[in-house]
Protein backbone atom coordinates (compact mmCIF):
# COMPACT_ATOMS: atom_id res chain seq x y z
CA UNK A 1 0.00 0.00 0.00
CA UNK A 2 1.48 3.35 -1.06
CA UNK A 3 2.14 6.16 1.35
CA UNK A 4 -0.25 9.12 0.97
CA UNK A 5 2.08 11.97 0.08
CA UNK A 6 0.18 14.28 -2.27
CA UNK A 7 -2.89 14.87 -0.17
CA UNK A 8 -1.36 14.89 3.28
CA UNK A 9 1.11 17.33 4.79
CA UNK A 10 3.63 14.51 5.28
CA UNK A 11 5.60 14.97 2.10
CA UNK A 12 8.09 12.23 2.91
CA UNK A 13 7.63 10.17 6.04
CA UNK A 14 10.96 9.58 7.76
CA UNK A 15 12.14 7.41 10.55
CA UNK A 16 15.62 7.45 12.05
CA UNK A 17 16.16 4.59 14.42
CA UNK A 18 18.64 4.36 17.32
CA UNK A 19 19.99 1.67 19.57
CA UNK A 20 23.17 1.57 21.64
CA UNK A 21 24.81 -1.83 21.41
CA UNK A 22 26.28 -3.46 24.53
CA UNK A 23 30.06 -2.75 24.60
CA UNK A 24 32.20 -5.80 23.89
CA UNK A 25 34.11 -5.62 27.18
CA UNK A 26 34.11 -7.59 30.40
CA UNK A 27 31.59 -6.22 32.90
CA UNK A 28 30.48 -7.30 36.37
CA UNK A 29 27.73 -9.94 36.50
CA UNK A 30 25.16 -7.59 38.03
CA UNK A 31 25.62 -5.04 35.24
CA UNK A 32 25.39 -7.79 32.64
CA UNK A 33 22.13 -8.97 34.15
CA UNK A 34 20.70 -5.45 34.10
CA UNK A 35 21.70 -4.99 30.47
CA UNK A 36 20.11 -8.32 29.52
CA UNK A 37 16.87 -7.36 31.27
CA UNK A 38 16.91 -3.92 29.63
CA UNK A 39 17.36 -5.43 26.16
CA UNK A 40 14.62 -7.99 26.83
CA UNK A 41 12.28 -5.16 27.80
CA UNK A 42 13.17 -3.28 24.61
CA UNK A 43 12.33 -6.29 22.48
CA UNK A 44 8.88 -6.61 24.06
CA UNK A 45 8.15 -2.89 23.90
CA UNK A 46 5.26 -2.42 21.44
CA UNK A 47 4.68 1.29 22.01
CA UNK A 48 4.36 3.71 19.10
CA UNK A 49 5.39 7.27 19.97
CA UNK A 50 4.70 9.29 16.80
CA UNK A 51 7.69 11.40 15.88
CA UNK A 52 9.94 9.55 18.34
CA UNK A 53 10.01 5.76 18.18
CA UNK A 54 8.41 2.41 17.40
CA UNK A 55 9.37 0.20 20.34
CA UNK A 56 13.20 0.14 20.46
CA UNK A 57 13.45 1.57 16.93
CA UNK A 58 14.37 5.25 17.08
CA UNK A 59 15.62 8.05 14.88
CA UNK A 60 19.25 7.02 14.55
CA UNK A 61 18.98 3.25 14.15
CA UNK A 62 20.72 1.86 11.07
CA UNK A 63 20.48 -1.52 9.36
CA UNK A 64 23.43 -2.65 11.50
CA UNK A 65 21.52 -1.59 14.62
CA UNK A 66 18.54 -3.67 13.48
CA UNK A 67 20.85 -6.68 13.25
CA UNK A 68 22.04 -6.06 16.83
CA UNK A 69 18.46 -5.64 18.02
CA UNK A 70 16.71 -8.48 16.26
CA UNK A 71 19.34 -10.71 14.63
CA UNK A 72 20.24 -10.97 10.96
CA UNK A 73 18.05 -14.04 10.47
CA UNK A 74 14.91 -11.97 11.12
CA UNK A 75 15.74 -9.30 8.52
CA UNK A 76 14.95 -9.32 4.80
CA UNK A 77 16.05 -6.47 2.54
CA UNK A 78 13.70 -5.48 -0.27
CA UNK A 79 12.74 -2.60 -2.57
CA UNK A 80 9.28 -1.01 -2.53
CA UNK A 81 7.52 1.47 -4.79
CA UNK A 82 6.79 5.04 -3.74
CA UNK A 83 3.39 6.74 -3.66
CA UNK A 84 1.33 6.11 -6.81
CA UNK A 85 4.14 3.84 -8.01
CA UNK A 86 6.54 6.76 -8.38
CA UNK A 87 10.14 5.99 -7.44
CA UNK A 88 11.51 3.12 -5.39
CA UNK A 89 12.93 2.84 -1.88
CA UNK A 90 15.19 0.44 -0.04
CA UNK A 91 13.41 -1.27 2.85
CA UNK A 92 14.10 -3.91 5.48
CA UNK A 93 11.42 -6.31 6.68
CA UNK A 94 11.74 -7.24 10.37
CA UNK A 95 10.07 -10.62 10.94
CA UNK A 96 8.93 -10.86 14.56
CA UNK A 97 5.79 -12.94 14.08
CA UNK A 98 2.41 -11.93 12.72
CA UNK A 99 1.57 -9.41 15.46
CA UNK A 100 4.94 -7.66 15.82
CA UNK A 101 6.52 -7.64 12.36
CA UNK A 102 7.21 -4.31 10.64
CA UNK A 103 8.94 -2.72 7.66
CA UNK A 104 11.61 -0.01 7.87
CA UNK A 105 11.86 2.18 4.74
CA UNK A 106 15.22 3.87 4.15
CA UNK A 107 16.17 7.14 2.49
CA UNK A 108 18.82 5.48 0.29
CA UNK A 109 20.55 2.20 -0.41
CA UNK A 110 23.08 2.61 2.43
CA UNK A 111 20.25 1.72 4.85
CA UNK A 112 21.56 4.13 7.44
CA UNK A 113 18.86 6.82 7.39
CA UNK A 114 15.25 5.58 7.57
CA UNK A 115 12.21 7.34 6.14
CA UNK A 116 9.42 5.59 8.04
CA UNK A 117 8.17 2.44 9.73
CA UNK A 118 5.08 0.74 8.27
CA UNK A 119 3.33 -2.63 7.77
CA UNK A 120 3.02 -2.80 11.54
CA UNK A 121 1.42 -5.85 13.14
CA UNK A 122 -1.52 -5.59 15.51
CA UNK A 123 0.64 -5.60 18.67
CA UNK A 124 1.97 -2.09 18.00
CA UNK A 125 -0.13 0.65 19.65
CA UNK A 126 0.07 4.35 20.41
CA UNK A 127 -0.35 5.54 24.01
CA UNK A 128 -4.01 6.05 23.14
CA UNK A 129 -4.30 2.36 22.24
CA UNK A 130 -4.62 2.93 18.49
CA UNK A 131 -3.12 0.40 16.09
CA UNK A 132 -3.95 -1.88 13.19
CA UNK A 133 -7.31 -3.49 13.93
CA UNK A 134 -8.71 -0.68 16.09
CA UNK A 135 -12.46 -0.56 15.54
CA UNK A 136 -14.38 2.42 14.19
CA UNK A 137 -16.31 3.00 17.42
CA UNK A 138 -13.12 3.06 19.50
CA UNK A 139 -11.38 5.27 16.96
CA UNK A 140 -14.18 7.83 17.17
CA UNK A 141 -13.96 7.84 20.96
CA UNK A 142 -10.26 8.59 20.82
CA UNK A 143 -10.20 11.01 17.87
CA UNK A 144 -13.54 12.75 18.32
CA UNK A 145 -15.15 13.95 15.09
CA UNK A 146 -12.70 14.03 12.19
CA UNK A 147 -12.41 14.07 8.40
CA UNK A 148 -11.10 11.27 6.20
CA UNK A 149 -10.76 10.37 2.54
CA UNK A 150 -13.23 8.03 0.88
CA UNK A 151 -12.42 4.36 0.32
CA UNK A 152 -11.02 2.38 -2.61
CA UNK A 153 -8.41 4.63 -4.20
CA UNK A 154 -4.68 5.25 -3.69
CA UNK A 155 -5.12 7.19 -0.44
CA UNK A 156 -8.45 5.66 0.51
CA UNK A 157 -9.45 5.75 4.17
CA UNK A 158 -6.66 8.12 5.23
CA UNK A 159 -7.64 10.06 8.35
CA UNK A 160 -6.89 13.79 8.36
CA UNK A 161 -5.44 13.96 11.84
CA UNK A 162 -5.34 17.75 11.84
CA UNK A 163 -9.14 17.63 12.09
CA UNK A 164 -9.08 15.34 15.14
CA UNK A 165 -8.21 15.44 18.84
CA UNK A 166 -4.80 14.03 17.91
CA UNK A 167 -3.82 16.89 15.63
CA UNK A 168 -0.43 16.97 17.37
CA UNK A 169 0.40 13.77 15.46
CA UNK A 170 -0.09 15.38 12.05
CA UNK A 171 3.06 14.76 10.02
CA UNK A 172 4.22 12.10 12.49
CA UNK A 173 1.56 9.43 12.05
CA UNK A 174 -0.67 8.21 9.23
CA UNK A 175 -3.78 6.18 10.04
CA UNK A 176 -5.81 4.54 7.30
CA UNK A 177 -9.04 2.63 7.68
CA UNK A 178 -10.89 0.16 5.49
CA UNK A 179 -14.21 -1.66 5.45
CA UNK A 180 -14.74 -5.33 6.22
CA UNK A 181 -13.99 -7.57 3.19
CA UNK A 182 -17.68 -8.29 2.49
CA UNK A 183 -19.01 -4.81 3.26
CA UNK A 184 -19.53 -3.89 -0.39
CA UNK A 185 -21.76 -6.93 -0.93
CA UNK A 186 -23.69 -6.70 2.34
CA UNK A 187 -24.19 -2.94 2.38
CA UNK A 188 -23.75 -1.73 -1.22
CA UNK A 189 -25.60 1.55 -0.73
CA UNK A 190 -23.59 2.58 2.32
CA UNK A 191 -20.34 1.40 0.75
CA UNK A 192 -20.84 3.35 -2.47
CA UNK A 193 -21.72 6.45 -0.47
CA UNK A 194 -18.20 6.70 1.02
CA UNK A 195 -16.07 5.76 -1.99
CA UNK A 196 -13.56 7.80 -3.92
CA UNK A 197 -11.35 10.88 -3.95
CA UNK A 198 -13.48 13.00 -1.63
CA UNK A 199 -13.38 14.06 2.01
CA UNK A 200 -16.00 12.70 4.38
CA UNK A 201 -16.94 13.34 8.00
CA UNK A 202 -16.66 10.59 10.58
CA UNK A 203 -20.22 11.50 11.57
CA UNK A 204 -21.54 10.28 8.21
CA UNK A 205 -23.95 7.41 9.08
CA UNK A 206 -22.85 5.38 6.04
CA UNK A 207 -19.63 4.39 7.84
CA UNK A 208 -21.40 2.63 10.69
CA UNK A 209 -22.46 -0.72 9.13
CA UNK A 210 -19.25 -1.27 7.12
CA UNK A 211 -17.10 -2.86 9.83
CA UNK A 212 -14.49 -0.11 9.56
CA UNK A 213 -11.15 -0.75 11.27
CA UNK A 214 -7.66 0.72 11.13
CA UNK A 215 -5.95 -1.11 8.27
CA UNK A 216 -2.58 0.66 8.15
CA UNK A 217 -0.33 2.65 10.47
CA UNK A 218 2.74 4.51 9.20
CA UNK A 219 5.07 6.20 11.68
CA UNK A 220 7.37 9.08 10.76
CA UNK A 221 10.35 9.95 12.94
CA UNK A 222 11.85 12.58 10.64
CA UNK A 223 12.73 15.62 12.78
CA UNK A 224 12.48 17.76 9.65
CA UNK A 225 8.78 17.09 9.17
Amino acid sequence: MNLPIKKITTAALALLISYSATPAIAIPQNNSHRLTVAKSQQLTDNLIVPGERVGPIKRTTTKQDLIKLFGASRLVDKTISGAEGIGSFAATQVNLGKERSLLVVWSDNTRTKPLDVRNLGTAWKTREGIGVGTRWSELRQKLGNFKLFGLAWDYGGTILLESSRLSRYQGKLILRVDAAPNAGQKYPRDYRAVLGDSTFSSTDPHWKPLGIRVSEVIVSLDPGQ
